[in-house]
């Protein structure tokens, strides 16, 4: 059990972590059937027009809520049992959307999915921080965050190879969900301390970077606008179960091929610089989405994958560049405020699509991501002049993050950053 545990490190080896790393690619599978399967269905069916809108902003709120009660919960129960937990949550959310399609009942189970999981990041995050070595710790959480990312568009893969009538997608999430407790419930991996409470401290995380602090709210609401509501503009153009799911398969891509080339052009020149360039890249791509056609369905694709591989840019960049600049003493405090900012964020800003869609249209979500992209860019802008670049030599490596798995773990990376 959790309790009983020594509290020492793991081996140095990157083999040590696989158990979590595979529980969390198999919940990643199972997430992004969810993400793919409950547009879809809800924007084919005859529920009301705010209903797919209303589901991926509930998603959000539950992560908000999941940033609030994690931390209390790790520290009743342990890493372990709370796992456990928030996959019955997981499975229990799936189980409801099973039922049948109801609105009401489908938009609360993903918000009780959303709550498990942010929980969820936040237990694989802490434990893989504090199970890696300094040495590879950032290979680690990058073999991670990779690893989740890829389980997402196999998710969405696979929901195009399986009818979407019926409630075939939402028991293999079940059954992909109950995979993902089988290792870590078997992990040999030593106990981590429980994550720091989560204390909110705006003005020093302003004080701290402005830039970053308003990239992380960006990124919160250009994440959930983008992986959102591609997949109901899409079914809403009657574009077929599998070129939707094709579509979302695509874009995960686009993490990898434009966010490590931004991000090791970040660690050159100044990372403000490249900011201003991806939010460039999220408007060129909005410009582009709106141009091209559905029956131009591979070139969409790629201009879809150009749209989230620019958004998650900006939050690996963002989070590059408050780490950058942070206190050790403000580490806690600054990961716990970025963590609330970007489900906020990540709440209020799909909300307000979802009120505006009815009377804009399907290209709504774009507009805003483009939106939200200009504004940035501009303060971005105006805050170059304000304050010098940290020298290259003070700066911490980028390291590969997405704005689809919060950065939670940061929580009790003062823990570790003191070995």
């Amino acid at each position: 059990m959790d309790v009983a545990q020594p509290r020492h490190k793991s081996p140095s080896s990157l083999t040590s972590i696989a158990s979590i790393v595979i529980s969390m690619t198999a919940v990643a599978i199972g997430n992004g059937m969810m993400l793919a399967y409950v547009p879809f269905v809800l924007t084919r069916s005859e529920a009301p027009d705010w209903v797919p809108g209303a589901a991926v902003t509930a998603i959000a709120f539950g992560g908000l809520v999941g940033c609030v009660i994690a931390g209390p919960l790790i520290r009743r129960v342990g890493h372990a049992r709370a796992f456990s937990c928030s996959m019955a949550l997981v499975i229990l959310a799936a189980l409801m959307i099973s039922l049948g399609v109801h609105p009401i009942l489908w938009v609360f189970a993903r918000c009780l999915y959303g709550a498990a999981g942010n929980t969820n990041f936040i237990i694989s995050q802490s434990w893989l921080n504090h199970a890696s070595e300094n040495h590879w710790r950032g290979k680690a959480m990058a073999m991670f965050y990779m690893a989740y990312v890829i389980g997402l568009g196999a998710g969405a893969w696979l929901f195009g190879q399986i009818p979407a009538d019926g409630n075939l997608a939402p028991i293999i999430t079940i059954f992909f969900t109950t995979i993902a407790i089988l290792p870590v419930g078997l992990t040999r991996l030593p106990t981590p301390p429980a994550p720091a409470n989560v204390s909110i401290d705006i003005p020093m995380a302003w004080r701290n970077s402005p830039v970053a602090f308003v990239g992380v709210l960006a990124a919160g609401g250009l994440s959930m606008v983008v992986q959102g509501f591609t997949p109901i503009y899409a079914a809403a153009n009657d574009v077929s179960q599998k070129d939707v799911a094709a579509l979302m398969f695509v874009m995960q891509f686009g993490l990898i091929f434009i966010q490590y080339p931004m991000g090791a052009l970040s660690d050159r020149i100044d990372r403000r610089i490249v900011l201003i360039a991806t939010c460039a890249l999220i408007v060129a791509a909005g410009f582009a989405a709106l141009s091209v056609s559905f029956a131009n369905l591979i070139l969409l694709m790629l201009v879809f994958a150009l749209f989230a591989g620019a958004v998650e840019t900006i939050y690996s960049i963002a989070n590059a560049h408050a780490n950058d600049r942070a206190d050790p003493a403000d580490f806690v405090p600054l990961a716990s405020t970025m963590l609330v900012a970007w489900s906020t964020a990540a709440t209020i800003v799909p909300m307000l699509v979802t009120m505006l869609t009815p009377a804009l249209g399907q290209h709504t979500f774009i507009y805003a991501a483009m939106t939200v992209a200009v504004l940035y860019a501009v303060f971005v802008f105006l805050r170059l002049g304000s304050r010098k670049r940290v020298p290259p030599q003070l700066c911490e490596g980028f390291e590969l993050k997405s704005a689809q798995v919060p950065n939670a773990g940061a929580l009790i990376e003062a823990e570790t950053r003191s070995e």
